[in-house]
């Protein structure tokens, strides 16, 4: 068989436990990402990746072959998230992720951009940071992921109109406090 999510799901299924590895390491990266922008931690952002790893190795009988696999994995990825915002009581996301994302914005992004264009780009990756969690990741993973609307409500465990919603809310905050911040400028 192929290296394909759904055939190494099925091998798994079948018992071949190191084709797990393989998605464990095509998916890391996105599942750590997620939850370094959460915990601001890397401790912490490793261990909660460690544990969506196994919940989801746990639930995966539960994986509908129809599915697309990274959409299941987020949604637990992004449970686990919240469960752990909600823990620590705290709603707030600390500045200091915004390293990272900058570093995810620009790992894909054109050396020869204009300086006003990369200045506009932490302009709002800073911004983003003052929007709540919920609408973040929304934003986050339609338009730097490139999922579809209806990834986007799977992944978040959302109906698609609730992820149209929260996309839409999420940008009208956005440009509330871009325009906030480019009043303040002059």
């Amino acid at each position: 068989m192929g290296n394909t999510d759904e055939n190494l799901v099925s091998d798994i299924l079948a018992g071949d436990v190191e084709a797990y590895a393989i998605l464990v390491k095509r998916y890391q990266k996105p599942i750590f990402n997620l939850m370094i922008r959460t915990t601001s931690c890397e401790e912490d952002a490793f261990d909660l990746t460690q544990e969506a790893f196994v919940r989801a190795y746990e639930k995966l009988e539960r994986f509908k072959p129809s599915g697309r696999f990274f959409p299941w994995l987020y949604t637990i990825a992004m449970n686990l998230a919240l469960d752990f915002l909600r823990k620590t009581k705290t709603r707030e996301i600390k500045k200091t992720e915004l390293y990272e994302m900058q570093k995810d914005l620009s790992e894909g992004s054109n050396p020869s951009k204009s300086l006003p264009e990369k200045i506009d780009a932490e302009r709002v990756n800073a911004v983003l940071q003052d929007i709540p969690l919920e609408y973040r990741e929304a934003i986050f993973l339609r338009f730097h992921e490139g999922m579809s609307i209806r990834e986007v409500a799977l992944s978040i465990g959302i109906s698609v109109s609730g992820a149209k919603m929260r996309i839409h809310r999420g940008l009208i905050k956005l440009r509330r406090l871009l325009s906030i911040e480019n009043s303040q400028e002059t």
